[in-house]
């Protein structure tokens, strides 16, 4: 007895193909055969045996965790990149859409136009005032924004001032006419309003 307590774990190799030479490698004796024989408790080498692993794996531990933290703060860094790569292409998916929309919409300025002539005119009549009346709500639903309207404060970023007056009646700058809407999409002035001023 006191042979096989100075003797340490015994570890038996199970595998099928030799890790060193790539060969396949005859299959060895049952473990019960060889533990029967010598009359080892088998709770004594299963005991052994987990010793065993604790000690392999406190060897490995320090490598096994810095390995572990090496390829965590790798996923962490691949992860950060693909969200931020994300992000990228929904902001440029929205930004491509918001633009495409926008030149659209400008297009359709000079149609919205003549609706609004016609309807000034009273010619906005039949089925061309559903047609008029149609797409000023689609341009409405894609965001399509008008603005410009006589006693507005003048502001040369939405306003293009075509007259100007002098008047003691007023404290700012203010529009008095609107010759022709100005409009804006996306926080973006597809065009100013062309207006008179008075100041």
């Amino acid at each position: 007895m006191s042979e096989h307590e100075n003797e340490g774990p015994r570890i038996t190799d199970r595998r099928r193909v030799d890790p060193d030479s790539g060969e396949v490698r005859q299959p060895a004796e049952p473990a019960g055969a060889a533990s029967a024989g010598d009359g080892t408790d088998s709770e004594e080498l299963l005991a052994q045996a987990v010793d065993a692993a604790l000690a392999d794996a406190d060897v490995a531990g320090a490598g096994a965790r810095d390995q572990v933290a090496e390829l965590t703060a790798d996923l962490q860094r691949v992860h950060a990149e693909y969200a931020n790569y994300r992000k990228r292409v929904e902001r440029d998916r929205e930004l491509s859409r918001t633009t495409a929309v926008g030149g659209v919409l400008t297009e359709l300025l000079g149609v919205l136009d003549d609706v609004d002539r016609a309807r000034q005119h009273g010619e906005l009549e039949g089925a061309f005032k559903s047609v008029g009346e149609a797409l000023e709500q689609a341009v409405s639903r894609l965001g399509l924004e008008r603005f410009g309207a006589p006693g507005d404060p003048f502001d040369p970023h939405q306003h293009e001032a075509l007259t100007h007056e002098e008047s003691a009646d007023v404290a700012e700058p203010t529009v008095t006419a609107v010759y022709q809407p100005g409009y804006r999409y996306a926080d973006r002035v597809l065009r100013p309003a062309r207006v008179a001023v008075v100041a």
